[in-house]
């Protein structure tokens, strides 16, 4: 692959980002009133996180059962308080504890 085509494919890419940006505030001028359209745009961060992060999680430690206790884990702490951090030192610690249990 050569410098021009490397170069090529980034200015492609930012220019797929950008229009990506930029068209919803060229043609959307009114405010937005419809309540899917606005529950959609409300939770769509969260959903490609999610779908993103996902994956990632369940192959981060290279076994599934590992990866599922501390997923699990970081699941049920955050739902039971506001505290991120300590939900994600939690999943380690419980990643930890499955990978001394399952050996």
């Amino acid at each position: 692959m050569s410098d021009f085509d490397i170069y090529a494919d980034i200015l492609l890419m930012a220019t797929v980002t950008y229009l990506i940006r930029v068209i919803p505030l060229l043609f959307i001028k009114k405010p937005i009133t419809n309540r899917f359209i606005k529950s959609f745009l409300y939770y769509a961060p969260y959903v490609t996180l999610s779908v993103m992060l996902f994956p990632g999680v369940l192959y981060a430690t290279g076994n599934t059962f590992t990866a599922v206790c501390g997923a699990a884990f970081a699941f049920i702490c955050s739902f039971m308080s506001d505290n991120y951090a300590l939900a994600s030192l939690g999943s380690i610690v419980a990643v930890f504890l499955a990978q001394l249990i399952s050996r």
